[in-house]
Order: structure tokens, then sequence, then C-alpha cells
């Protein structure tokens, strides 16, 4: 089914053959092995709603074996020993096994996840391999410094890595996720245990596989599948975990840090939800900013933490602006995402998609406009119409709470100061977006907005180079960039007395 609100419509079949499942088990200390209770979990494909194949579902007893490889590897292997120059050969070939295998991860992705395939294939996977060559070359750069100290004393600082690192990953970028986190702990020398969404574990497992094919020592990358409330609950309170990396929600970002607390008081990091201001001022070129508004929404089906959800349009071109809107709604093609010509595949589960229906429902009853969309898609899978809402106050649910699904709230201000108080009525702080030609409001409001990343004139821009993260509620700790690798890496000091030394 591809529909552009229009009625066109195609038969998943028509585009693909579904790749073959190779890998389903647990990954632990080099092996795929079945877990220690037999159970295993379905995962969905949400263009239908059927089963693609089953994984097996790891629970505290394959997450106490993973540690313990992990640990194994950490305390005794050849990883956190090795130069830098050899963790970045290995990281290197891993690079290279992805992209001589992007057709069928992308289409795992595609699958597991209802990604857009071209997406898939031009940006996600392709990323994973641009996250291992960035830390790759980093690896060999981990300097500590060389200190002149009072009262005959000489020190310098060694930064270490941290030891076994749990990551915890989400399901609306899978790929991204996994290389975002592991890329900076493999060339800092951690060994880690990886939790992927249960809903999306496909990929994760294939790069198991190929990590141990690029010559990743055993124990030093470790899967576990299952669910948070089993495998990433016993993940975040072991007391042989050293740190926990986390993307996800809110809610369970602070079981998450309890956990940590409550064990061994290992540091985490969390990137957790938005609710993201997007502030578009009347000097614009309208088209141009509809684009970006509306692409910044409804990239990957709305299912992304940076989501321009909250978009505040400046009054003298606000008509003007929705009426774009509305027209890039009505062209914008939902339907299989392994169609090259869908922009929208479907939400990712049928509980994912029931949430969406109730946001766009409370929206309606609160009495904000359904300007466009609003409805299912076809009677098979999990497909949603682009979705617009106007005259949506700042108290309304649909403004305040992170709905992850293509629900876009339009809103007008007046002024700066209001644009900039109104952008800050939220709880989250993970991203923001202004788009003006006035270079003056540009650096006002990117200075007012308390958000851990602002886009000017553009939205969702990632780079690898570029460290991500939020304020307030959206969480703590930075992924991408240097800065990242310096959370898998601990500073030690080391002092000694310096006898009859001719200066001080």
């Amino acid at each position: 089914m591809a529909s552009n609100c229009n009625g066109n419509s195609h038969h998943p079949e028509t585009f693909f053959k579904i790749p073959e499942i190779k890998f389903t088990k647990l990954f632990i200390d080099g092996e795929f092995v079945d877990s220690v209770s037999g159970k295993t979990l379905e995962t969905i494909d949400p263009r239908t709603g059927e089963v693609i194949t089953r994984v097996a579902a790891g629970g505290k007893e394959d997450v106490d074996l993973a540690v313990k490889a992990a640990r194994q590897a950490f305390d005794h292997g050849p990883w956190p020993r090795l130069g830098g120059p050899e963790r970045a050969r290995i990281m290197l070939k891993f690079a290279d096994l992805i992209e001589e295998n992007v057709e069928e991860l992308a289409a795992l992705e595609t699958i597991d996840a209802g990604k857009v395939i071209t997406f898939c294939k031009m940006a996600d996977i392709p990323t994973g391999a641009k996250a291992l060559r960035y830390y790759a070359g980093a690896a060999d750069k981990i300097h500590g410094t060389v200190m002149k100290l009072s009262k005959g004393l000489q020190g310098y600082t060694l930064k270490e890595p941290i030891g076994v690192v749990g990551h915890i990953i989400p399901w609306n970028f899978p790929t991204v996720m996994f290389f975002m986190k592991t890329a900076p702990a493999l060339a800092a020398g951690c060994t880690m245990v990886v939790k992927p969404a249960e809903q999306t574990p496909l990929t994760a497992l294939y790069y198991a596989h190929l990590a141990k094919l690029a010559g990743v020592p055993n124990g030093v990358l470790n899967i576990v599948n299952g669910y948070g409330e089993t495998a990433g609950a016993a993940l975040s309170a072991h007391m042989d975990i050293d740190k926990v990396s986390f993307t996800g929600s809110t809610e369970v970002g602070r079981k998450i840090m309890a956990a940590a607390a409550a064990s061994n008081l290992k540091p985490v990091s969390l990137e957790l939800g938005g609710k993201s201001p997007l502030l578009v001022f009347d000097d614009v070129d309208v088209n141009e900013a509809a684009n970006i508004a509306f692409n910044g929404m409804f990239i990957n089906k709305g299912e992304i933490c940076v989501a321009s959800s909250r978009l505040f349009v400046q009054e003298g071109i606000y008509d003007k602006f929705v009426n774009k809107l509305v027209e890039k709604a009505k062209s914008w093609v939902v339907g299989d995402p392994f169609d090259p010509k869908v922009n929208q595949g479907p939400q990712v589960t049928k509980e994912q998609f029931e949430r969406v229906m109730s946001y766009i429902e409370h929206g309606k009853r609160e009495g904000a406009s359904l300007l466009t969309g609003g409805k299912r898609l076809g009677e098979k899978g999990y497909y949603i119409e682009p979705t617009i809402f106007t005259d949506v106050k700042d108290d309304m649910i649909i403004a305040k709470e992170e709905i992850f699904g293509p629900v876009l709230s339009v809103m007008k201000f007046k002024t700066v100061e209001e644009g900039i108080k109104r952008a800050n009525l939220t709880s989250y702080g993970l991203a923001a977006g202004i788009i003006t030609k006035d270079l003056n409001i540009a650096n006002t409001v990117s200075r007012s907005i308390r958000a851990g990343i602002i886009w000017i004139n553009c939205y969702a821009a990632f780079d690898i180079d570029c460290p991500y993260g939020g304020f307030k509620m959206s969480g703590f700790g930075r992924d991408f960039g240097v800065e990242a690798l310096n959370q898998y890496l601990q500073i030690k000091s080391v002092v000694t007395p310096v006898q009859n030394s001719p200066w001080f």
C-alpha cells in the first residue's frame, strides 16, 4: 500500500523479497546461543502486523552470562590492552563489512522497524560505518596531561577505559543508535553488553556477526535480546556493569538511574524524550521554511526524539505558511517502505500506532483544529496519515507530551520574546530550531532556548562530529563527537615526588 492520501496503492509484495533472517539467538562470548530459559519473542512486520520470526528472549541469567564474558574480556582479554592503531584497524574492517552488506542490512531494518528503505540505504546504515571510522580515528589519540604541581611534586593523568558498559538502545533508529554507543566505547577500549529494543533486534544480531568477522575478540561485544523489564532491568542493576548508556523514554530513564544508584552507583548517560520547538520568523522564504518544518516533523514517520512537533509561526506569514504545510502533507506518500516512491512507512508496532491515534483523539477533544490527516491508512499494517493541528494551546496534551508519531501542532506567535517564552514552556530540552534571515534574532533565540542542540535554518542536521544530548528532562551526557568518547573513559591522576629539583 502506498498513498498520497488520494488513494493510490500497491501491495507490499510488489517491491521486494523478504530478506533471509540468519541470526535470531543471543550473542555471548563470540557465539550465538539460545537463552537459558529457552524463551523466545516475536518480532513483527509493521507493514502487515504479521510475525517475521522469533528471536531468543534473554533474561537475568543471560545478562549474567554476557556480563561475565565482557568482564573476562576487559580484565584479562586483549581488547583494552591493544594499541589504539590495532583497535582502529579492526574497527575499520568492521565498517568495511557493513558497507559490503548494506543491502541486506537496510532490508532488515526496513522490515523490522518500518523505516523507508531508501533512507536506510542512504543514511542509517552508512552512518554506522561512519561512526566506526570516526572513532577508529580517535582510538590512538587518547592522551592524558602532564602537570607541574606545587610542593616538589610532579603529576600526570591517564585516560583509562571505564570498563564493562551496558548499552540499552531504542527501536526508532536501531543501527544509528547501536553505533552511536558502541563505536566510542570500542575505541576507548571498553567491553560491552548491548540490549537492543525487543521490537527491532534483527540488525543488532547481524552486527554481532560482522564484528566477529572483523576480528573483534570474543566477549568484547555481546548482544542480549529481551524485554526492558527483564533484560534491561538486569543490565541496569548489575553489580559488574561499570556504566550504562540509554536512549529512550524519560519514564524508563528514571528507572535506569534509580537502579544504577541502588546497585554499584554506576554512572549513566541518558538521551531521553523531547517536545522540540521550531520557531519560524516572518522574514523567511515561506516555501523553503515550510519544507524544513515539515521534514523536521515527519521524517522517520515522526518516530524521532528531536521531531519539531511544536511549530511556532510568526503571525505575519502564518496563514500562508499553514497552507504550504497542507500542500506538503497532501503530496507526502505513505505506504510500503520498500517502495522507492514512499516517504513514510508504518509506525513500528501496533502499540505505538494505537498510542499515536489516541493522541489525535486527545487533540480533537481538547478543541484543536484538525487541519489535515488524522486517519489510519489501509486495513493492514500500522499506517497513519501525516496529521496537522492548528489552534493548539500550550497547555493541551498534544502540545505537552511526546507523541512519537506523525502529529504536528502549529501555533501562532507575535514577538521574539513571546516565541522564546513559549518555546521554553516544556519539561524537555533536547532540541530546537530557528528559521530566520536575521542574525541578531538567530543569536538571541539560540542562546535563550534551553535545549542541547539548536539548528538555525535547518533541522535534524546531525553530524558525527557534533555532540548531541539533552537539557532538563531530556537527560544528560552526550552522544557523537569527542564528548561521547570521553563518556567511556575515566581519568586517573598519578603523582610522584621530585627530589632535589633545581626549580619548581
